[in-house]
């Protein structure tokens, strides 16, 4: 069993790969769900040299199967939300340090030490629910920040607003982390023209607005916020990881974290870099569920392991993964 140290240290592509199919083997040994998935592909593990001889487990499994490696017990089930009567994704964590240590130490690695913000969470529709795993992040990022003047928000926006220039104004660096459409809510009720302040958003329109091309979101957030780039944090139920984009819907994963575009036709075949393809997920943090994940998010993988994320499949598109569904 590979240790914290072990996936969270990883430096370089060689070590990556290397680690990375110690976990493929050890998940396949003991997590059923995957050995039976791999074992309905006709997978000889033995012949598994390389990431892309890995079988991706399609990410539907979250909503019909228990996806545990090991004999652990849940400490945490993170929830994915749902419209009323669609099935939910369910993410039984054995372990969540391996959630915490993942995110601080992704966090550190992108915006340096979390105690140099203040950190406002406007994630009205996350909030309004149980089991969210981003609300888990956000508000361990709150806590940790050990400023008086970090905190959640729900539909008090003029003490946001009253929060944000002045915390602005004085100097200090702030994370502003939305859902997109209450940061839209929010610029529109006020235009702010703003200086220490990172505007991350966490996608998503939740039903309440028509859906946008990121360009054009990035442009209108850009404006009304005073910003000269929109960040973002790509991450969902079923991973113990996030992707930061800094600006320009580029995104960039931590060393344990790596992303391969699988052709959309055939879920066996990979795209080259630079065409669209599905998003496959490898998350080492992922160790006690399954760290290979085929999303139904569609993709650019760039040489140097960037991405751009583009939309996502229709249930008529997902032709690959269906193929591959027990």
């Amino acid at each position: 069993m590979l240790s914290q140290d072990d996936i969270f240290g990883i430096s370089g592509h060689k070590e990556f790969v290397k680690t990375t199919l110690k976990v493929f083997r050890y998940q396949y040994e003991s997590n059923l769900v995957y050995r039976q998935f791999c074992d309905n592909l006709n997978v000889d593990v033995q012949s598994v040299k390389k990431l892309e001889d890995i079988p991706f487990l399609p990410i539907q499994f979250f909503k019909s199967h228990e996806v545990i490696t090991g004999n652990g017990n849940p400490e945490e089930t993170f929830t994915s939300s749902g419209t009323t009567g669609q099935q939910t994704s369910r993410h039984m964590v054995t372990d969540v340090s391996w959630y915490e240590q993942s995110f601080r130490k992704a966090f550190s690695q992108f915006y340096g030490n979390i105690e140099d913000y203040a950190v406002l969470a406007l994630l009205p529709s996350y909030l309004e629910r149980d089991g969210s795993s981003l609300i888990y992040m956000v508000d361990d990022l709150i806590q940790s920040s050990n400023n008086p003047d970090s905190g959640f928000y729900l539909n008090n926006y003029s003490d946001l607003i009253q929060k944000l220039i002045g915390l602005d104004a004085s100097g200090q660096n702030v994370l502003l982390i939305g859902v997109t459409y209450a940061l839209l809510d929010l610029m529109e009720i006020q235009k702010f023209q703003l200086t220490n302040t990172v505007i991350m958003e966490t996608g998503g329109m939740k039903g309440r607005r028509k859906e946008m091309i990121r360009e054009e979101l990035h442009e209108l957030l850009s404006k009304g916020f005073g910003v000269k780039s929109i960040h973002s944090e790509y991450g969902m139920t079923e991973l113990l990881s996030q992707a930061y984009s800094l600006g320009d819907g580029i995104f960039e994963c931590p060393s344990w974290m790596k992303i391969l575009t699988r052709d959309p036709e055939d879920a066996l075949t990979y795209v080259e870099n630079g065409k669209t393809g599905g998003i496959n997920v490898i998350d080492l943090a992922n160790i006690n569920s399954c760290s290979f994940i085929a999303t139904q998010d569609l993709g650019r993988l760039y040489q140097n392991g960037s991405f751009e994320v583009l939309g996502r499949f229709d249930n008529s598109d997902i032709r690959g993964c269906n193929l591959m569904v027990l």
